[in-house]
């Protein structure tokens, strides 16, 4: 009885059944490997996309400095006067820093300063 033929098939397809069953268990495995790996692709791409996105936010943030202390050095070149500081202090009871930032932003016109302050 040890030669019978199986009774679903010959000899011979049993083990063509036995190897797609462990190629189907294979390809089920790359398949999942592949889903981990589009995964990971994925991530490294919004990885990118976020370091990016931190770099060019970073160079916006340093132009904006450089400006801004390019037009403290601009306003520092302006010549003001000390009596038109202290009307400004006067009138308005504001600090000075703020009067002498307002009358060098005016380029020393008392009158400008004075109605910008107000407004």
């Amino acid at each position: 009885m040890a030669d019978e033929e199986p009774v679903n098939g010959t000899a011979e397809e049993v083990p063509e059944k036995a190897q797609q069953k462990k190629a189907a268990k294979y390809d089920s495995g790359a398949a999942d490997l592949e889903k981990v790996t589009d995964y990971a692709e994925e991530k490294e791409i919004s990885t990118q996309n976020v370091a990016g996105a931190i770099s060019a936010i970073g160079d916006r943030r340093n132009q904006a400095a450089l400006e801004k202390q390019a037009r403290e050095k601009e306003l520092l070149k302006v010549s003001i006067r000390k009596e038109d500081v202290d009307l400004i202090v006067r009138e308005m009871e504001i600090s000075r820093t703020l009067a002498e930032r307002t009358l060098r932003e005016y380029h020393g016109n008392v009158v400008s300063a004075l109605i910008a302050l107000t407004n």
